[in-house]
């Protein structure tokens, strides 16, 4: 089977499954950040090990897994997450490393590896649940949206909020390698990432743009009751966009550093779960900031 073949039954596959798991929330979308934070980390850790790096593996794969378990457990109100408790698991994997590595195994270089993994999976992807019950829809449950069955739920505003910097991350992944391969010209940072364009940049841009107008308009709006100012919007799809594609350079970064071609080959057709999600890593914490800062909600 060819790879466009295989990325094509993958993504029919994981598509709907993906929506389902937004809309649904809670439980759902917790084991699946927690599945994706902690296999994101094991390809982290992989690439810094193809680097010359130590991490401590096996701990920070464990935590990555149990932050977004932890940030439900905290919405649920069955602990609260606060500061000490993210220093005393910084204080543990410090801790870890006197046993672990020693003088001999490069130990600061181990601590601060495992602790940056954990931090950039779990800690970025975790902010997709915020996003989902964040304090914008906190009083708006699926009885405040219209009821639109999607794949057996009703859609409720939070759902729709998460789907939003998806849909645009998505947006700017299309527009830039539409544009890019349809216009060329000038390469962006090719010592990074050698196919990506200047053009294919702006057209990224520009279609995060468009798309964040007409989602605001056609989906927040009236089906969530929740919307942008028109130039709110624009600002929050040119936002976005920047965030997606810095990520994404940012994991080629990496990948050049570790001399690795993919992150891992883990999902079929598409390499790691790190080639898929390197954008987002950027952009659900910048989209949970952006929430809170620009003019929104102005539909009601």
């Amino acid at each position: 089977m060819s790879e466009l073949a295989l990325r094509v039954i993958v993504s029919i596959i994981a598509a709907p499954l993906a929506l389902w798991i937004v809309l649904a929330g809670g439980a759902p979308l917790a084991a699946l950040l927690a599945i994706v934070s902690a296999v994101g980390a094991w390809e982290f850790f992989r690439i810094a090990r193809a680097s010359g790096a130590r991490p401590l593996d096996d701990v920070g794969i464990a935590l990555a897994g149990l932050t977004p378990l932890a940030i439900h457990a905290h919405y649920l109100g069955v602990f609260s997450v606060k500061p000490a408790l993210a220093a005393l698991v910084v204080i543990g994997v410090m801790g870890a490393t006197i046993w672990l590595r020693g003088v001999e195994g490069r130990p600061l270089g181990a601590a601060a590896t495992t602790l940056f993994g954990v931090v950039y999976t779990a800690g970025m992807l975790g902010f997709g649940y915020a996003i989902r019950y964040h304090d914008t829809v906190a009083g708006y449950d699926v009885v405040g949206a219209k009821q639109l069955g999607v794949l057996g739920l009703a859609v409720a505003p939070g759902g729709v909020l998460l789907i939003f910097p998806l849909v645009l991350t998505w947006a700017s992944d299309i527009g830039a390698y539409a544009v890019g391969r349809t216009i060329g010209g000038k390469k962006l940072i090719p010592s990074v990432s050698p196919g990506k364009t200047i053009s294919g940049a702006l057209g990224g841009l520009v279609a995060s743009m468009l798309v964040a107008y007409a989602y605001g308009r056609g989906i927040l709006a009236p089906v969530a009751h929740l919307g942008f100012t028109p130039a709110g919007a624009l600002l929050f799809g040119a936002i976005i966009s920047v965030a997606a594609q810095v990520g994404d350079l940012f994991e080629s970064l990496l990948k050049r550093e570790g001399g690795v071609k993919d992150s891992s080959r883990i999902i079929p057709g598409h390499g790691g779960v790190l080639d898929r999600f390197d954008s987002l890593i950027f952009v659900l914490p910048v989209a949970y900031l952006l929430l809170g800062w620009l003019p929104f909600p102005v539909f009601r």
